[in-house]
């Protein structure tokens, strides 16, 4: 199954930027290298961001080979649709409590940077033992908050992207590639 899919019939698509493959790959690479990590220690806590992260979540703690768990938080930003405000709310949080425990959040994309250093900065006030950070996708052009991305999976370009979680308006989380989506001036696909 190493073929590429195709990009579906869509002018919106314009192309694939990571196929399946590629991304396969590297989450193989970031689940030994995490694995390595936090070898011995404590059961790991995996923390996804929704929605985009499930997806990437599910591949990485599927090829974790050390005792975790897994739950669940999501977050609202605030301003306009594609835009970086910073100001965040957590729409739902953590079922599990964190304290003396070694977590691991687990993100689809870091761009700005103001929602993770949001929550970072919320799981450390509940003393976890630990505190790291794995991001599938990073846009270090359009940081605005200097945050630490312990396990990062792809750079890219300051480009709008769907596909393996990541979504435009909840359209194309659920393709098995990253692909590049074009938005025009007014933040609508074209």
């Amino acid at each position: 199954m190493n073929e590429i899919p195709q990009i579906p019939v869509d002018k919106k698509l314009v192309r694939v930027l990571i196929d399946s493959a590629a991304i396969e790959h590297r989450v193989v690479q970031l689940a030994d290298r995490i694995s390595s990590d936090y070898a011995g220690k404590s059961p790991l806590l995996v923390v996804g961001i929704l929605k985009g992260s499930f997806i990437f979540l599910a591949d990485l703690c599927r090829r974790l080979n050390i005792p975790h768990h897994v739950d669940f938080i999501a977050l609202s930003s605030y301003g306009m649709e594609g835009t970086g405000s910073g100001a965040v709310r957590m729409v739902m949080d953590l079922k599990i409590d964190i304290k003396n425990r070694h977590l691991l959040v687990v993100e689809d994309i870091s761009d700005t940077g103001y929602t993770l250093d949001y929550l970072l900065r919320n799981l450390a006030a509940r003393q976890p033992a630990s505190l790291r950070c794995c991001s599938l996708l990073s846009k270090p052009s359009l940081r605005k908050v200097d945050i630490e991305i312990d396990y990062t999976g792809f750079e890219i370009p300051d480009i709008w992207v769907v596909g393996y979680g990541l979504d435009y308006r909840e359209t194309y989380r659920t393709l098995p590639y990253i692909a590049e989506y074009r938005i025009d001036d007014m933040g609508r696909g074209e």
